[in-house]
């Protein structure tokens, strides 16, 4: 599969996107968007998404800041060929920012491939990615608005190689990629494409504890 991800300019100001399967836009891909008013017709941010996943026959995954009467949250809207799958939020929010957490995890079927979105704050917290390996994940989407230091690649490094699954991130106006391999690439170029070979390879462990085993019965 070919991942893009577009690192200057939203989804629209975006005429035409390369051939690809899937296409991730950073925080600059909608914006801020008020539900209020995208109810109420007075602004069609995710349309615009849509429609670019439409026109491009791919999957679009932009980041934005939603407002829900005063709650900001940082989020990602999901189209697919023409269809909004969904919208997830951030789950941890650090110290006093002023913003809300989400609840349900970021798990989508897009184009074919099982992706999981991993929002800002997210990448520091390693559960949120075992638990989207542990969901069938091909691939995992991150955003971030930017990056202050190579902590974020670091930990993309590190959970494509210890989950076995490849961490495509937007920060700013940089892209990340890490296989499951361990190798890393990046790239400042407007439209960034990495093709990823998708596996489902697993190993057998197994550990040693001690207590009672499975065939020993407490008395009450």
């Amino acid at each position: 599969m070919i991942f893009c991800v577009v690192t200057d300019g939203g989804a629209a100001e975006v005429e035409t996107l390369p051939e690809c399967d899937i296409a991730l836009f950073g925080f600059q891909g909608l914006g801020e968007v008020d539900y209020e008013k995208e109810l109420k017709c007075e602004t069609e941010k995710f349309e615009v998404a849509v429609q670019l996943s439409k026109k491009c026959s791919c999957g679009v995954l932009c980041g934005c800041i939603t407002d829900s009467r005063g709650l900001l949250r940082k989020s990602v809207a999901v189209s697919d060929r023409g269809k909004l799958l969904g919208i997830s939020d951030m789950h941890y929010v650090l110290d006093c920012e002023d913003f809300k957490g989400g609840s349900a995890l970021g798990f989508y079927n897009v184009n074919g491939c099982k992706i999981g979105l991993c929002i800002e704050n997210d990448l520091l917290f390693p559960d949120a990615i075992h638990s989207l390996s542990m969901c069938g994940c091909n691939a995992v989407f991150a955003v971030m608005r930017e990056v202050k230091d190579n902590i974020p690649q670091i930990l993309c490094r590190a959970y494509a190689y210890l989950y076995g699954i490849p961490v495509i991130m937007c920060a700013g106006k940089t892209a990340y990629f890490a296989d499951i391999t361990g190798a890393i690439a990046t790239s400042t170029q407007k439209y960034a494409l990495f093709e990823v070979s998708p596996q489902n390879k697993y190993h057998l462990v197994t550990t040693r504890q001690k207590g009672k085993t499975s065939d020993e019965r407490a008395d009450y």
